[in-house]
């Protein structure tokens, strides 16, 4: 593809580096920012010098905040991109299907969307300035597929549902004592953490890890048929006054009315 502007791809010693460069965004993706994160899981599963992936963002406020809300705003959509489709689904599907382990280096705000994408990862190491949390009822979206029903299968049926039906902020601490993380380092030390698990990870043998991926997968894949029929539905419900009700709200910095809609799910 043409020169990237939204991620970095760095490859040092067998660990592929995806950094999320938007910090003027909070590391928010839009379409462009999800063709460049695909281009380099395809890079990174091509690479047979590369052994393990790593995913974060760029600065130490936010590994990702999910789409770009300030985007959608301002478009209705999250902007052009190669194949003039918005590929969320096929970037969630990359990061489990790439048959090398992927670690998500979370060193700040893992938010909505940016929450989704750590939870797929393989492991999770937390800087312990992280915070986490969901955004999706709070401006008109949601993930009905994996972001869902695999984060109900790492922190519990009534966690998830606290995370989603909340929509509250979780510290570090808490999120490696639900097991959303693997574990918690201090902000300065991520990136060599990253660098000794990976090390660790390079001493096994590829194969076996990858039949081990495609195996710890095989029990959530009915997800991926789930999730294709919840992206159907949230492309047309984005279209609704509802959905736009909670994007007009974020961008004007305001509580969502979402009052009036109630009467829609009381049929």
């Amino acid at each position: 593809m043409e020169e990237m502007t939204d991620v970095r791809y760095d490859v040092e010693n067998g660990l592929a580096w995806i950094t999320i460069d938007r910090p003027d965004r909070m590391n928010a993706f839009r379409a462009r920012t999800v063709d460049e994160i695909i281009h380099c899981l395809t890079s990174a599963w091509a690479d047979p010098e590369v052994g393990v992936v790593c995913i974060t963002g760029a600065g130490d406020r936010a590994f990702c905040t999910g789409g770009d809300q300030k985007q959608r705003a301002e478009t209705g959509d999250y902007g052009p991109s190669v194949s003039g489709l918005f590929e969320v689904e096929r970037m969630h599907r990359m990061v489990r299907e790439i048959p090398k382990p992927v670690i998500a280096a979370v060193n700040g705000y893992a938010i909505g969307g940016g929450h989704v994408l750590h939870v797929l990862c393989d492991l999770t190491i937390a800087a312990d300035t992280a915070i986490f949390g969901q955004n999706g009822p709070r401006v008109g979206s949601f993930d009905a597929g994996f972001g869902t029903g695999y984060l109900a299968r790492v922190v519990g049926e009534k966690r998830a549902r606290e995370i989603w039906f909340l929509c509250r902020r979780y510290d570090a601490e808490t999120a490696e004592r639900w097991g959303l993380v693997n574990k918690v380092v201090p902000a300065a030390e991520l990136h060599d953490e990253v660098r000794r698990w990976a090390d660790e990870i390079l001493t096994l043998s590829p194969t076996a890890l990858r039949f081990q991926k495609q195996s710890f997968n095989a029990d959530t894949e009915h997800l991926a048929g789930l999730g294709a029929v919840a992206f159907s539905g949230l492309n047309a419900f984005l279209e609704s006054d509802e959905a736009k009700e909670g994007v007009t709200a974020f961008a004007e910095k305001r509580q969502p009315d979402f009052g009036q809609y109630r009467a829609a799910v009381s049929k």
